[in-house]
């Protein structure tokens, strides 16, 4: 197997103390950073699925989070220097009302692995607290909101429409996630793009700045 497709297995199975070492032996046997990126991602998403599917719980996912860091490490320099110039920057938040942070802090951990600098506002982030960060980062890519709780799918709404002018102004993609959000309330609140796990959105936050 090559070093690669055994990084790819690590880091589904949280493997951090043996990522880095095979992140370097990728290298070293000629894989592109760019494509230990993909493989990490790729491993991110069956982590995903298996979390969606009730397979897996948060502790298998942040272990499975921090391998891939790991691996980021190592791989990250490389990148910077050859074929990724940063894709820009994204903004996530947790919308108001909502203290939920794990889900969001595994797709702020992803979307900066896969190229992003990233400007998390942290949880309970009311509408004023995005459009500040949006004005003092004009040159946004993309803006992430998150929201874990079904009541707080209003404020996330709100939240969407309030930011409307500011994606007129600024030409930013906006893209939605968390348990209760589906592909349905995404549309009807105008969003961009949805993703229903970390992995998903690490490759929708790179397909929408790159469109």
């Amino acid at each position: 197997m090559a070093k690669i497709d055994e990084l790819e297995v690590a880091v589904q199975n949280g493997k951090s103390k043996i990522a880095a070492q095979l992140a370097q032996e990728a290298l070293d046997e000629g894989s592109k950073a760019s494509d230990i990126l993909d493989a990490m991602v790729r491993a991110m998403g069956v982590v995903g699925d298996k979390f969606s599917a009730g397979e897996i719980f948060v502790p298998e996912m942040l272990v499975a989070a921090k391998a891939m860091k790991k691996g980021m490490v190592v791989i990250d320099p490389y990148l910077k220097g050859a074929d990724a110039q940063s894709l820009g920057k994204c903004i996530i938040g947790t919308v108001k009302g909502d203290l939920h942070d794990i889900g969001k802090n595994l797709v702020s951990t992803m979307i900066g692995a896969a190229g992003f600098d990233m400007i998390d506002l942290g949880v309970d982030v009311p509408i004023e607290k995005f459009q500040e960060a949006i004005d003092a980062n004009p040159d946004v890519k993309v803006v992430a909101l998150s929201a874990l709780l079904t009541t707080t799918m209003q404020s996330m709404a709100d939240t969407a429409e309030a930011l409307k002018p500011y994606r007129e102004k600024y030409g930013f993609k906006m893209m939605v996630g968390g348990a209760p959000i589906t592909q349905a309330f995404a549309d009807e609140i105008g969003a961009d793009g949805y993703s229903v796990d970390a992995g998903a959105a690490a490759v929708l936050a790179k397909d929408l700045a790159t469109a």
